[in-house]
């Protein structure tokens, strides 16, 4: 498992599958929690970072979805690999 196998398309496709299937159910399939500090943003529209992330990496060929417990979401992992890959994440209060 590599953070850095993750590329821009295979973002997009998880996004692509996560405004498909709505949010709750993205979440559910793929075991993450709603974002609680770092939000991608794409279009003025919000998305779990680490989830999406997450799924990304089953969007790689002969790759599975990532776990949430198998990498953090922090400014220096998740975050910093969307930001890394020119996206737009924020950083929203955690309530």
């Amino acid at each position: 498992m590599a953070l850095n196998d993750i590329t821009r398309s295979a973002v997009l496709l998880a996004v692509e599958e996560y405004d498909h299937r709505g949010r709750d159910a993205f979440l559910e399939k793929y075991g993450f929690g709603p974002a609680r500090t770092y939000v991608l943003v794409i279009d003025g529209k919000e998305y779990d970072s680490k989830a999406i992330v997450g799924a990304a990496h089953g969007h790689l060929p002969g790759l599975d979805p990532l776990e949430s417990g198998e990498f953090s979401g922090g400014r220096n992992h998740a975050a910093k690999l969307l930001g890394d890959l020119g996206f737009e994440v924020i950083t929203r209060d955690a309530t």
